[in-house]
């Protein structure tokens, strides 16, 4: 299971695998051996290395539903964090950065099924750009701005790599 750690304004690509009864956790690319077991609801014991902490995990409301929030409490300190599917942040970074002006790029390969907008039509916060099909999944690019479709690079049907441009947006204020 891999997901993005977001602690404040810091990320970490954080995994967890489980293969022929051992785990292992990998932070940032860095792969270390753990034992995790559920010692009571909501309370875990964590051994990694000859290091053991118990931790209780607690559920946290998030504004954005795709995002699950925690808090960790271990020893005296208490952690919040969020985690999050890395297809998720890298589409809504791809939606960012064009609706800021510039271009709306693909977030991981696929094929773009539709496209919802024209060259030259005015677009408005939260409004679907196209529908992009990546891992049998359909995702829709939504602008997070106002502004206005300057160009379309892609056709409907069209495979597109990671970082293709799919089209430029321009800000309000560069029309």
């Amino acid at each position: 299971m891999k997901r993005t750690l977001l602690i404040g304004k810091e990320t970490h690509d954080v995994e967890i695998l489980r293969r022929d009864g051992e785990t292992t956790l990998s932070w940032d690319g860095t792969a270390e051996a753990v034992d995790i077991l559920e010692v009571g609801s909501g309370n875990w014991s964590v051994i990694m290395g000859h290091k053991s902490v118990d931790v209780r995990l607690d559920g946290l409301k998030h504004s954005d539903p795709d995002i699950q929030g925690f808090r960790a409490t271990l020893f005296d300190a208490t952690y919040e964090f969020a985690l999050q599917d890395p297809r998720k942040a890298l589409l809504a970074a791809a939606s960012g950065a064009a609706a800021s002006g510039g271009p709306l790029t693909a977030p991981m390969p696929g094929k773009v099924v539709k496209l919802l907008v024209n060259e030259g039509d005015p677009v408005s916060e939260g409004q679907p750009l196209l529908i992009m099909e990546a891992m049998k999944m359909q995702n829709e690019l939504r602008a997070t701005s106002a502004g206005r479709v300057s160009k379309i690079t892609v056709q409907e049907g069209a495979t597109v790599e990671t970082g293709g441009t799919l089209m430029i947006l321009v800000a309000p204020e560069a029309d």
